[in-house]
């Protein structure tokens, strides 16, 4: 038994720890990424359909996904509402995937609904169904965590890649958010942020109403065309809704919310820069959202102090202060362009950058807003299969900024060592690139 639901399922592999679980992912799933729906439907037929018991607000977009579903989920504990969350990747621990209530999944649920996922799939196996990818795998486990035990009354629920073939649009939400749109995954989504924008667009459902972030006037007029087409009323930020940056004395961002059924203000959010703002004005239209179509109900005081305790670490996120270490997972160039716009708010002597890359993201589009800003550069490898190699990054910032101070080195740890010891304490140390470098220094920074 669960802590609020029943395991009614009967067919299980018994895994005894989350190791049992990662080493048959090894061996029971498909490596690589690979779009289409076909065998989470399968698997979700066997299993019973779990994912029609939800409510889901569906969330997709290049950048700024995880920090709007962060605030979502915050103000809708604050009201009471038992919330759930999926979203990747993680930055401590690999049960931040799947939370309720702002708690990860314990390893006792995991391996459980792992092992029902698990059996199902190898039976299916045997009758000549593909394999799930892993990340397919992580979302069959969540939908029944959470329709099976969990049992929240809503669930705030990430894309992975994309939108239309992603492994998360089997569901069916009160509501579809497409956060801003920009240059990543071009290899799968297409090249110009027009196609990027169909493909995220893939969430719009029938007559659910969808609102979006994206600024850019093509692609956002893609998103508009698949809402009228879907009889989906549409909400745009800078036309249906607004938010305008206040000045505030504390870190993090505060801005007053404008919308179509009413104005919010003054808001806080414990998470920095311009772009911030932008996604918690994507929050808030949701909870607006939710007010109007769903009557759900939501305090203004349960609003401003769910954004205000909101947690999402990694994303501007300073972890010391003498000399001053900040952390963000700026991974593609639009990601980048924010976080250098954000750097100006910052007082500092030299800025010093800690930078590692997967070797399939756009590098120079990331490194070309932050080299100028940089007085040191140690370019590092994550952690990481797809990781650029350090030498050879550092290599590309050579080229990009011949004049630039840069030293590799392999090891993530032994670089940021190294720019400890060079920096004064008025400077500034900038941990970027990627959130799996963030997720790699973190743990040890904030110990």
């Amino acid at each position: 038994m669960g802590p609020k639901g029943a395991r009614q399922m009967t067919e299980e592999i018994d895994f005894t720890s989350s190791e049992d679980v990662f080493q048959w992912m090894e061996q029971g799933c498909e490596t690589g990424i690979r779009p289409g729906l076909e065998r989470m439907e399968e698997v979700l037929e066997r299993m019973g359909r779990p994912e029609r018991r939800l409510k889901y607000i569906h969330i997709a977009g290049t950048n700024g996904k995880g920090s709007t579903a962060a605030m979502i989920a915050s103000v809708l504990n604050e009201a009471g509402y038992p919330t759930g969350m999926f979203t990747s990747p993680y930055i401590n621990h690999w049960s931040e995937r799947i939370s309720m209530d702002g708690e990860p999944i314990g390893e006792e649920a995991f391996n459980h609904w792992a092992g029902q996922v698990a059996a199902v799939v190898e039976k299916l196996a045997e009758e000549g169904m593909e394999r799930p990818t892993p990340f397919e795998f992580w979302t069959l486990v969540a939908i029944n965590y959470f329709a099976r035990e969990a049992l929240p009354w809503f669930v705030v629920w990430e894309t992975g890649l994309g939108g239309r073939l992603d492994s998360t649009n089997v569901v069916y939400p009160l509501v579809s958010v497409i956060t801003s749109i920009g240059h990543d995954h071009m290899n799968l989504l297409g090249e110009s942020l027009s196609e990027i924008a169909a493909e995220k667009a893939g969430i719009i459902k029938p007559g659910v109403p969808v609102l979006t972030t994206c600024r850019e006037e093509a692609a956002a007029q893609v998103l508009k065309e698949k809402a009228e087409e879907n009889n989906s009323r549409f909400y745009r930020i800078d036309r249906d809704f607004y938010g305008q940056e206040l000045p505030g004395e504390k870190e993090g961002a505060y801005f007053r919310f404008s919308g179509p059924f009413r104005d919010i203000e003054p808001v806080t959010i414990p998470l920095a820069g311009s772009h911030q703002v932008t996604n918690g004005t994507a929050a808030l239209m949701t909870l607006e959202v939710l007010r109007q179509y769903y009557a759900t109900v939501l305090d203004d005081e349960d609003i401003l102090r769910g954004m205000e305790r909101t947690e999402w670490p990694g994303r501007l996120e300073r972890v010391s202060k003498q000399p001053q270490i900040l952390l963000d997972g700026a991974h593609n160039p639009e990601a980048a362009c924010a976080l250098a716009r954000a750097l100006s708010s910052y007082t500092y002597d030299s800025l010093h950058l800690l930078i590692g890359v997967l070797e399939d993201k756009d590098v120079q589009g990331i490194l070309s807003p932050l080299l100028p800003l940089a007085d040191r550069v140690v370019a590092t490898q994550p952690e990481h299969p797809r990781a650029m190699p350090a030498e050879k990054l550092g290599e590309q910032v050579r080229f990009f900024q011949p004049e630039a101070k840069v030293e590799a080195y392999g090891s993530s740890r032994e670089g940021l060592e190294a720019l400890t010891r060079w920096a004064g304490e008025n400077d500034l140390i900038l941990v970027t690139g990627t959130l799996f470098l963030v997720s790699e220094l973190r743990q040890s920074l904030c110990t």
